[in-house]
């Protein structure tokens, strides 16, 4: 079908702010006060007064959300309520691709026949590293916890200039972004998935391959050459200078797959999403 499913397996981590709170305050406002500056250091939005706000256009919340980490860490994102942005006004498309499952399939047979290597990069907070298209603003409330009072005397709000986590349109506004760069760096795009990504290049008289699989904020990375002038050495060292990136070494899951390899096998393998069909 082409359809990627994933499964969130039940944590315990809060719902609120005021249960965030309640169970390790100063983790978690170190979390939070971690994504402030994140969107601080980007540029995200401007702060103005409610009055400066035009009359016809109408607030969006922003919501916290918590997660626990698989490393244990606390992760605080700040969100925009998408649901009640208005189409038309603070949207316009918002469709985006995802890999499909079918790829991850293919991309995997691809490295145990050719025995390329696998590695997984993480962009770091990938949707505010995207753009909005000029003139695009989306008008939000102040995140909870962080508001201050304007020369109007109201709450003053947030004028976002730049995609955050639940605006409909980020994640379109993400893929524009790295899409287009990956295109002038020298990758082909697949015809049949427009996710994946291919490069071949002679180097040193030894042809050498990289094939890349985006889904979301992550690049599922195969390739055949690592070493000092290598392909993959060239395009890692531009994506590292180009974008906030993590090297999360080599690839042990994806899509809720668990991928495990030896020198002539890929095994990819679903016992979370069992796990959770049975429970």
């Amino acid at each position: 079908s082409g359809c990627a499913y994933t499964v969130t397996p039940a944590t315990n981590d809060p719902k609120t702010r005021k249960q965030a709170l309640a169970l390790d305050h100063a983790g978690w406002t170190a979390a939070e006060r971690a994504e402030i500056a994140n969107h601080q250091q980007n540029g995200s939005w401007e702060i103005i007064d409610r009055s400066d706000v035009p009359t016809d256009r109408n607030l969006v919340r922003l919501i916290w959300v918590y997660k626990t980490k698989r490393s244990g860490s606390l992760k605080a994102r700040l969100c925009v309520q998408g649901c009640a942005q208005v189409a038309g006004v603070d949207y316009n498309q918002t469709f985006c691709a995802t890999m499909r499952a079918t790829s991850l399939r293919v991309l995997a047979a691809i490295a145990a026949r050719d025995r390329l290597s696998m590695r997984r990069w993480d962009f770091v907070a990938a949707y505010l590293q995207g753009e909005l298209e000029q003139g695009e603003v989306v008008y939000c409330r102040p995140p909870p916890g962080y508001e201050t009072i304007g020369s109007d005397g109201r709450a003053r709000v947030c004028k976002v200039v730049k995609p955050i986590y639940g605006m409909a349109q980020a994640g379109r506004r993400w893929q524009r972004s790295l899409f287009p760069w990956l295109l002038s760096w020298g990758f082909a795009q697949c015809s049949t998935d427009p996710c994946v990504f291919t490069a071949e290049r002679e180097i040193n008289g030894k042809p050498q391959r990289l094939i890349i699989g985006c889904y979301v904020d992550d690049l599922f990375t195969l390739y055949s050459d690592d070493g000092p002038g290598s392909l993959y050495e060239s395009f890692t060292s531009d994506l590292a200078a180009r974008w906030n990136v993590e090297d999360e070494g080599p690839v042990s899951d994806l899509l809720n797959v668990d991928i495990s390899r030896d020198a002539d096998h890929v095994l990819l393998q679903q016992h979370k999403y069992i796990s959770h069909l049975v429970d």
